[in-house]
């Protein structure tokens, strides 16, 4: 014991001999050669939280414009966490236009959103503005006002303009934005943005439940950091939703009900006050219009393919001098706009319609609002894609369909006898085609095995598949001599019968290639989906208030599908394709109304015979938005 003593007295009086961390207790790097400043702060908001915010500023910047983006999805990842000295090379992944930002010399900030990673406060997913679904005094509306107005008063490289951009969920954000927007907020570019998820985006379609969402809910809430990761339990999702039963009883297993937004979505399985209140479109109808926005629209968006039209629908009209409101309509998957745009899947572009975008689109309307004496941009209120003949058109508003001289009409394409579809109805004996829809094989929405590993092109696969099977019904029309050309949304009309007394019904519209593609056999009778969407049954006469459906009794159906502006060229056929199950994208219908399809029993789920009527007064067609010239 005396000479352990003696050994540690020796250790304090000589602190050389003792073991010393190699680690600073602060280091500060140098950035020797970096061509911006990099910059993290805790901006204050109005109720005392802090949101932990990343600025980066080019090397010598002067009187340079903000670009913001908020976000839920770290602002650390998508400024690339300082690992590289140029600045090109830190704005890579979700929402960054590099180009754009780096050539622009733009200030960049990013934000993590109250509640999210190196953020304070409390999250609530898509959180609601003050009122019913909220009753604090803060929202998205504030954060971003409190925000915008710290940073023109702090970041004295800046000019004081302010845009904000960003993709989905960080699309929905500029959409908040322009609620009693800041003075200094001058463009808003909302892309592929999550605007109403109980009519069409992430959570339902028409009341069908996504629930192949549900590992989304589980990573962002279960953790503030997204620590936490769902899990696969089977190679093939299909698999594994069918074990489970029901979208309840899988998120049972999971733990799911610890998640706030989960039990919302339990709770709220109807279009009610919860989702109406918060529905962004709806929201916007109401407020004036201070802001320039360009609505950035993916036509094969396989997550929010519904928001970004709704609102140009209500916030165009109120455009009454046509120079704030402007829509460009993309051939893309849900943020393609920011990466390779020449192709997706094997549908190809014959350019990179993505770059296009960014280069003649995005920079020069961003330029105008922000950048002291720019030009003003040459930018149609509309630019958009047309999917067919791989054009960019110009035009005055949507739908339009051409430049000059033409008009969009409906046009019915009935789903006639025989299984033929045309512009002119005809009916033959017994009135109405048939399948039988079993939930214990729903139809898969995707070739199986399905992993996600290629979720983003799922709207273009070849339906080949699904037009072979007997519980799918496929009405084609004749080899066209014409183009025929569509621009809007088509409207599914359909007189259809069941057994059971519930029931889904998937309606797709479909561009049959010729049997042959000079230079891409691939393509040789590929069935390219256009347009599709799918309507739950027991929504038929209330979106809140659902009910049982008279069995073996022919109800009309009519909802919207996607917009698209497409063209069927000469020597391709229309098809439509209808069923009712759309599996595992959407959780089945157990044929059976219960009062929560979460919670449906095995016993719950049988067989239905479906029928689709084509006599007179019961017809079934799509209306088609067909463009007609003079």
């Amino acid at each position: 014991m005396k000479h352990l003593l003696a050994f540690v007295v020796i250790l304090l009086l000589c602190p050389s001999l003792m073991a010393q961390s190699e680690i600073p207790t602060k280091f500060e790097p140098t950035n020797a050669g970096f061509n911006h400043v990099r910059r993290t702060v805790m901006i204050p908001m109005r109720d005392g939280v802090k949101l932990h915010t990343v600025i980066l500023i080019p090397k010598g910047a002067r009187n340079a414009p903000i670009l913001l983006t908020r976000t839920p999805y770290s602002a650390d990842e998508l400024t690339g966490h300082a690992e590289s000295s140029d600045l090109s090379s830190v704005l890579t992944g979700y929402d960054n236009a590099t180009d754009v930002i780096v050539e622009g010399g733009y200030i960049r900030v990013v934000q993590d959103i109250r509640g999210k990673y190196g953020s304070e406060g409390e999250y609530v997913m898509n959180r609601p503005l003050q009122g019913p679904q909220n009753p604090t005094k803060v929202d998205h509306a504030t954060d971003t006002y409190d925000t915008i107005d710290w940073l023109v008063k702090n970041t004295p490289e800046t000019n004081g303009r302010v845009g904000i951009l960003g993709i989905s969920y960080d699309g929905f954000l500029p959409l908040m934005a322009l609620i009693n927007p800041h003075p200094a907020l001058k463009v808003s570019v909302p892309m592929n943005p999550m605007v109403d998820g109980w009519i069409g985006d992430d959570w339902f379609h028409n009341g069908a439940f996504r629930q192949q969402g549900m590992s989304y809910i589980y990573d962002q809430e279960a953790t503030r950091k997204n620590e936490i990761k769902w899990w696969t339990s089977h190679f093939d999702d299909y698999d594994m939703f069918m074990e489970a039963g029901s979208a309840g009883e899988l998120g049972r297993r999971r733990g799911l009900e610890q998640v706030g937004f989960w039990r919302k979505i339990l709770e709220h399985p109807s279009y009610d006050a919860y989702w109406r209140d918060q529905a962004v479109d709806k929201i916007l109808a109401t407020q004036p219009l201070k802001v320039p926005v360009m609505l950035v629209h993916s036509l094969w968006d396989q997550e929010d393919i519904y928001g970004d039209i709704a609102v140009y629908k209500v916030i165009e009209p109120k455009d009454t001098n046509n120079d704030k409101v402007f829509l460009v309509l993309g051939p893309w998957y849900h943020g393609q706009m920011i990466r390779d745009g020449s192709a997706l899947g094997a549908i190809k572009f014959n350019s990179d319609t993505s770059l296009t975008f960014r280069k003649e689109v995005l920079a020069p309307f961003l330029a105008q609002y922000l950048k002291e004496g720019a030009p003003k941009a040459d930018v149609a209120p509309v630019v958009a894609f047309e999917t067919g003949t791989n054009t960019w058109r110009r035009l005055s508003g949507w739908p339009k369909g051409c430049e000059t001289g033409c008009s969009v009409k409906p046009t019915p394409l009935y789903l006639n006898s025989g299984l033929s579809a045309g512009f002119t109805a005809k009916t033959a004996a017994p009135g109405y085609e048939e399948y039988v829809s079993d939930p214990a094989k729903p139809v898969p929405y995707r070739a199986r095995p399905i992993d996600g590993t290629s979720w983003s092109r799922w709207l273009v696969d070849d339906q080949r598949e699904a037009s072979g099977r007997p519980d799918v019904l496929v009405f084609t029309s004749e080899v066209l001599t014409a183009p025929v050309k569509i621009s809007g949304e088509p409207i599914a009309n359909l007189m259809a019968s069941t057994s059971g007394t519930d029931s889904d019904w998937v309606v797709k519209l479909i561009d049959v290639y010729p049997d042959q593609v000079a230079g891409q056999p691939n393509m040789g009778g590929y069935q390219l989906m256009v347009s599709a969407d799918v309507f739950r049954g027991r929504y038929r006469e209330s979106l809140e208030f659902p009910k049982p459906i008279a069995a073996n009794t022919p109800l009309l159906y009519r909802f919207a599908l996607p917009t698209a502006n497409h063209v069927f060229l000469p020597g391709h056929r229309i098809m439509v394709q209808i069923q009712s199950s759309w599996f595992p994208l959407y959780d089945r219908n157990p044929q059976t109304f219960v009062k929560s399809i979460f919670w449906a029993k095995p016993e719950d789920y049988k067989k239905a015979t479906q029928r689709i009527y084509n006599t007179p007064g019961k017809a079934s067609f799509i209306e088609l938005p067909l463009v007609a010239t003079p």
